[in-house]
C-alpha cells in the first residue's frame, strides 16, 4: 500500500500581536525662564564734584594725595593709597610700572572731576580718609529727595496749623513765645502759628501731638488768673484763694510739666476739671 502522504506542517506565520501597552510618558514641565539679572555696574561713569564743607572757598586748597590708607574689611588690613595721574588705580598695592603722583587741588572752595578721571573719583568718593570731614560729594539726587522731604513736612505742617483750635494754637505758641501769646490777638496768634510750623515743621508737628503741651498751657493760664499760685522757691502749686498746696514739685523737673503729669493722676483729674469750671 502506497504510504499516505501527510502534509508537510505549514509554517505559521507568527503574527506578532503587539498589545497595547499604555505607555506613560513622563513630560517633564518646562522650565521657568530665567531672567538675567543684570547687575548694576558698582561704579557709575559720570562727572563728578566736590566741594570744601562748612561753605569754606579758600583760592586754592590741597587735600593729601599720598601716604593715605584705608582699612580693607575683605583682606583684613590697611592698604595704602596713591593718586598717580598714569595709574588705573589709587592702591598702591595694585599699581604697575612708574608711578606719577599728581596734586588734589580745590579752586575757590570746588573741584571738578571730569567721567574720564574714575581713579581721582574712587579715591575721593570712597576711600579718603577726608571724605565727609573736610569735603563731600555734590549729590543732585539725594539733595532733591530731602528737599521734597522737606517740603512734605513744612505743607503737613502747614495744613495742622491751619485747623488748629485757639486753645492749641495757644499751648503752642507759648512754648516758643512764653507768657508774650496772652497778649497776641487771635490774627496775630494764627500768623504765628503758620510762620512757626513754616520755620520748624518737624518741631511743630511734635508739640501738636504731645498732650503735656497743652496741659502745661492750662496750668500757666490758671497760674496767670490766679486760680493756683507757684510758690516762689518754685516747689508748691497751691489753690491761689486759701494757699492750700496741691502738689509738691519733683526735684530738677519744670514746675509746669510736673503739673501736666500731675493732672493725669486721679487726685490731679479732679483738680483739673475744678479748675476748668472756674476759666469757663
Amino acid at each position: 500500500m502506497a504510504k499516505k502522504k501527510t502534509k508537510p506542517a505549514v509554517k505559521e506565520t507568527v503574527v506578532e500581536q503587539v498589545m497595547e501597552q499604555t505607555v506613560e510618558t513622563v513630560v517633564a514641565p518646562p522650565k521657568p525662564k530665567v531672567e538675567k539679572q543684570v547687575s548694576k555696574p558698582s561704579w557709575e561713569v559720570k562727572n563728578r564734584t566736590y566741594f570744601l564743607k562748612n561753605n569754606r572757598k579758600p583760592l586754592s586748597y590741597s587735600l593729601k594725595s599720598s601716604n593715605i590708607f584705608w582699612f580693607d574689611e575683605d583682606k583684613g588690613y590697611q592698604r595704602e593709597l596713591k593718586y598717580c595721574s598714569n595709574q588705573r588705580t589709587p592702591f598702591v598695592d595694585e599699581m604697575q610700572g612708574d608711578q606719577r603722583l599728581a596734586h588734589i587741588v580745590f579752586r575757590n572752595g570746588v573741584l571738578f572731576v571730569p567721567r574720564e578721571d574714575t581713579t581721582l573719583q574712587k579715591l575721593l568718593s570712597k576711600y579718603h580718609p577726608h571724605k565727609d570731614k573736610v569735603y563731600f560729594e555734590h549729590k543732585p539726587q539725594e539733595i532733591a529727595e530731602n528737599e521734597v522731604d522737606i517740603l512734605e513736612l513744612e505743607i503737613e505742617a502747614l495744613m495742622v496749623a491751619r485747623d488748629l483750635d485757639i486753645e492749641m494754637a495757644e499751648a503752642v505758641m507759648r512754648v516758643e513765645v512764653g507768657s508774650r501769646v496772652s497778649e497776641m490777638s487771635s490774627k496775630e496768634l494764627k500768623r504765628d502759628l503758620l510762620l512757626y510750623a513754616k520755620r520748624n515743621p518737624e518741631t511743630f508737628l511734635e508739640l501738636v501731638n504731645d498732650d503735656n503741651v497743652q496741659l502745661r498751657n492750662f496750668g500757666i493760664k490758671a497760674t496767670e488768673l490766679n486760680i493756683i499760685k507757684l510758690s516762689s522757691d518754685q516747689r508748691y502749686f497751691m489753690w491761689g484763694s486759701n494757699n492750700r498746696k496741691l502738689m509738691t514739685v519733683p526735684f530738677d523737673e519744670h514746675p509746669y510739666t510736673a503739673l501736666a503729669h500731675w493732672f493725669k493722676t486721679d487726685e490731679g483729674m479732679e483738680v483739673y476739671t475744678n479748675i476748668e469750671k472756674r476759666l469757663s
